[in-house]
């Protein structure tokens, strides 16, 4: 086994007692919970998956920054999903989710999983059933929304839950604040590869490092990489092979990386677009900006590795 797997085989032991203990700790059914604590008790319940087998948090793990730590994810049967599981922190602002962007808001994020025959495989009939049969959440619902439980408030909690889940104080942000030892000499560095030579700042800059684009950076031939993107969403040509611009925060600890999972590093990731049509030289329609190699020595690829990595809060580890 793998030491990335059995750190989240501890993680996910750790997680179930957590989460048992959060259980019986709340057993009065008169207590009352915020919206987004209440979301949070069901992020991390299995009855939402068909055979009671994966909750949310299975897949998207708090110690990784709600990302997963394998490239595809196994659903409620044990067969793959078809994308890498994106981390959930720092969604609150974001105009789209999911790799082509095919919900606009997290409640729909949040109840697309849910249904998916490949993920937790749930019918809403059948959930509703399993909600309206806990007394304790019949009460929670009730004094949250006045209704009983159903499939789309639960979706409403956990959206609120998961808008909880923003990080901040990462060592670059304090270097910004005016700390100049927050980060090393070889980050500073990092920095201005980051802006200039390395283009990274075309698509990843704002307050969470994304510009909430679809782009195709060349992972799309229509041959082993098949996978077309946001053009299953709007049918526009255009759109072949693009995905959503990840935003960059918490970075460090959300590998692996891109919709399929395919680099297992920040070093692949860096590698990868040090000369992109080197690695896949038959993509389709791919950014023109990523048509050139961008020459980045072995100390410029060291030193954007180490700015890349002071985008990682502590807080983004402890969740």
């Amino acid at each position: 086994m793998t030491a990335s797997r059995v750190s989240r085989s501890k993680y996910l032991l750790v997680t179930a007692i957590v989460l048992l203990v959060t259980m019986l700790s709340a057993t009065d059914p008169t207590e009352d919970l915020s919206e987004a604590e209440m979301g949070r008790i069901l992020f991390f319940d299995k009855r939402f998956s068909l055979n009671n087998s994966i909750s949310c948090a299975d897949c998207h793990i708090p110690q990784f920054a709600f990302s997963d730590t394998t490239a595809l994810s196994k659903g409620f049967a044990g067969k793959s999903t078809t994308r890498n599981a994106p981390p959930l922190t720092n969604l609150g602002g974001r105009p789209y989710f999911f790799w082509d962007g095919r919900a606009a808001t997290l409640e729909e994020q949040a109840l697309q999983p849910i249904q998916h025959p490949a993920e937790m495989g749930m019918n809403i009939e059948e959930l509703n059933k399993r909600l309206q049969a806990n007394p304790q959440y019949v009460n929670w619902f009730k004094k949250q929304y006045q209704q009983l439980p159903n499939a789309q408030l639960a979706a409403k909690a956990i959206a609120a839950f998961e808008r909880t889940l923003e990080t901040g104080n990462a060592p670059f942000d304090l270097f910004m604040d005016g700390d100049s030892g927050a980060i090393s000499i070889s980050a500073m560095r990092g920095r201005d590869i980051f802006m200039e030579k390395g283009k990274c700042f075309d698509c990843h800059f704002s307050p969470d490092f994304t510009a909430d684009e679809f782009k195709n950076i060349g992972l799309f031939n229509g041959k082993n990489l098949n996978d077309s993107g946001r053009y299953s969403v709007t049918g526009n040509p255009t759109d072949i092979g693009k995905f959503r611009v990840p935003g960059l925060r918490n970075v460090a600890i959300t590998a692996p990386y891109m919709h399929n999972g395919m680099f297992k590093s920040l070093e692949a990731v860096i590698e990868f677009y040090n000369n992109p049509s080197q690695k896949f030289p038959d993509a389709i329609n791919r950014d023109s900006t990523l048509n050139k190699p961008l020459n980045l020595s072995t100390r410029e690829k060291s030193d954007l590795l180490a700015f890349l990595q002071t985008l990682t809060s502590t807080s983004a580890k402890t969740k």
